[in-house]
């Protein structure tokens, strides 16, 4: 018995080692549709009779800013609708996916008063997604200025992106779509396929600095077959960002086509596959798009919802009021009509999920000051609602 102790210890201590490699190649998490409803909370609509809101960010003075996708900028005080919109916002291309879409404040913006907000641009026969910056003054936006558009123009109103998230060192990430689906096409191909075009902006992940230039170390700025402003390639339509500073991450949710939809983990300079490798379907046959779900040099995803979700809207947890939650990525359904609780393990693997029953097409969820959490959701009369924490009960209160 004493002999065999240390021979058991050396194979324990072994697979110790070796299993965290294993893991690393173990795959994504799949998950079909039957996921646990959460409980814990408690929802309180604050505001109806938002048209598609799309996204939220707070000021420093306790007011909320939301978009509206048709083209306007709202204010929220003391949890009432201001009822003028905030002035200073040019014509959006407002059509299908297209219109104002996300807005964000810039890290100094209690010194600077700059906020910037992301849109489409053009007609029908051709439009881009831009970013723009503009000082906010009283209930107006002034100096509104143009820091980047995407590099092609395309024809219809589908995939836009077009999440922005700061990161640390003050650059700004800009979730740019592939342009849309077949039949839509560009340079004798379907225009996805320009997400693996590394030379355009379409179906990637940009990073800019807050003026709209490239920052110096960008992965691919000394190359002259891609451009300077992409940080990752290979995305299909990413519309939810999230920072995650309990582990230095940055994670992302993106819409597949049928099916296939991807929570992933983004990293400078790398490829994440689309179209090349997905688990997605085409909308017109159910046909599989790609005969890969996985290659070499292309970065699988850590979550796969093979039944589409529709993701929008990303956050990642680091309050108190929900203790259970945090650390955990809140990811909005649009499709799913709810907020999928996405529990990670320390290393940032995924290990679970569970379902906040919403019962609207949630467009955006994001933390609150007060650590609560807020949900948007995408409808003709939208509403903004939040969550608050039920003590004792695990079952979630009905809307």
């Amino acid at each position: 018995g004493e002999i065999m102790k240390p021979i058991a210890t050396g194979i324990v201590s072994f697979w110790l080692l070796v299993l965290p490699a294993v893991l690393l190649h173990a795959g994504p998490y799949m998950t079909e549709s039957d996921v646990a409803s959460e409980g814990g909370y408690r929802m309180v609509t604050l505001l109806k009779g938002l048209e598609h809101p799309w996204a939220m960010a707070w000021l420093p003075n306790g007011d909320m800013l939301v978009t509206e996708r048709p083209g306007r900028v709202r204010r929220v005080r003391d949890g009432r609708l201001v009822d003028t919109p905030i002035a200073g916002v040019p014509d959006v291309f407002a059509s299908g996916q297209g219109g104002l879409f996300d807005i964000s404040t810039h890290p100094q913006f209690a010194v600077n008063r700059t906020l910037y907000l992301t849109y489409a641009h053009g007609n029908v026969m051709a439009n881009r997604t831009r970013v723009a910056s503009a000082f906010l003054k009283g209930d107006r936006l002034e100096n509104w200025r143009v820091i980047f558009e995407v590099n092609t123009k395309k024809f219809g109103n589908q995939h836009f992106g077009s999440r922005l998230l700061w990161m640390p060192d003050g650059t700004l990430l800009v979730s740019i779509g592939d342009g849309g689906n077949p039949p839509i096409r560009l340079e004798g191909d379907w225009i996805r396929e320009q997400a693996q075009n590394r030379s355009s902006h379409l179906g990637k992940v940009l990073r800019i600095r807050d003026d709209g230039s490239a920052p110096p170390d960008n992965p691919f700025a000394a190359s002259s077959d891609a451009n300077q402003l992409v940080w990752t390639y290979g995305h299909r339509n990413i519309q939810g960002m999230a920072y995650d500073s309990l582990r230095s991450l940055v994670w992302v949710s993106e819409h597949g086509a049928l099916g296939g939809d991807e929570l992933n983990i983004i990293r400078a300079g790398k490829n994440y596959g689309w179209p090349t490798v997905t688990f997605s379907r085409e909308y017109y046959d159910g046909s599989k798009i790609s005969p890969h779900t996985t290659k070499p040099g292309m970065v699988n995803p850590e979550l796969v919802w093979m039944t589409a979700i529709a993701p929008s809207g990303l956050t990642l947890y680091t309050a108190d009021r929900f203790p259970r939650w945090r650390g955990d990525l809140l990811a909005g359904g649009l499709k799913s009509q709810d907020i999928r609780r996405i529990d990670l393990g320390v290393d940032g693997r995924v290990v679970g999920q569970s379902a906040l029953r919403i019962g609207q097409r949630v467009r955006d969820v994001r933390q609150g000051p007060d650590g609560l959490l807020y949900v948007l959701t995408d409808e003709s009369s939208g509403s903004l609602i939040r969550l608050e924490p039920v003590e004792d009960s695990q079952a979630p209160a009905s809307p």
